[in-house]
């Protein structure tokens, strides 16, 4: 995922989010975006799922018919 982004990158994106944000809004920040990475992975795990169901049921359908 983040293959293409060196150590110099992160540091001055790190660099960039303390001046931008300030140093008492980066906790906030930061769980806010483990949230929404967590909300994110929980719905991938649910597309998943139902990917997982319908193709249990597409073998059924077929010999239904």
């Amino acid at each position: 995922m983040l293959s293409g982004i060196g150590a110099q990158e992160i540091l001055l994106i790190g660099v960039f989010v303390l001046v931008f944000f300030g140093g008492k809004k980066i906790p906030d920040f930061m769980k806010g975006l483990g949230k929404g990475v967590r909300e994110f992975k929980d719905a991938i795990g649910d597309v998943k799922k139902e990917v997982d169901s319908v193709k249990k049921e597409v073998p059924r359908i077929d010999t239904d018919l």
